[in-house]
């Protein structure tokens, strides 16, 4: 009997780059979903045109202040915003709590013009947190 010849393979000079690819779309979509969590602060949308006062027919604002001392206030439509400073989680939980009735109201910070900047942005994000999708910053016109 004949044993079955068989044949020596060449050896293939080619590299399979198919698993690279696979490799770099999988780390495509990694740096993709982290890049977002990554960068840090408080976003805020940015009004296209030049500042103007609100409209006496739009709703009135949830107006978030912080006085002097660093204490916190809320005056929304019930209230005028004279009452008791509040703690953090009270503006947090006042917020939310307004927010759930109409989402639509817009959200405004009232800071004291010496309050330190940190103080605001610890603000802006606890009403960021608070379900707020976007703050205004309120100003007084300037002095001519």
């Amino acid at each position: 009997m004949n044993a079955p010849v068989r044949r020596r393979r060449k050896p293939v000079a080619e590299i399979n780059v198919v698993p690279y690819i696979d490799v770099m779309l999988v780390l495509l979509i990694i740096f993709m979903v982290t890049a977002p969590l990554v960068t840090q602060g408080v976003k805020v949308d940015l009004p296209q045109a030049n500042a103007e006062p609100l409209e006496d027919d739009s709703k009135s604002p949830i107006i978030a202040s912080i006085d002097a001392e660093g204490q916190y206030f809320v005056s929304t439509g019930d209230n005028d915003g004279k009452d008791n400073a509040m703690s953090a989680t009270d503006v947090a939980v006042v917020i939310a709590a307004q927010l759930k009735i109409d989402p639509q109201t817009p959200v405004v910070v009232k800071a004291d013009r010496n309050i330190p900047y940190n103080n605001v942005i610890e603000l802006m994000v606890l009403l960021q947190r608070a379900g707020a999708p976007s703050v205004g910053l309120m100003t007084e016109p300037a002095q001519k």
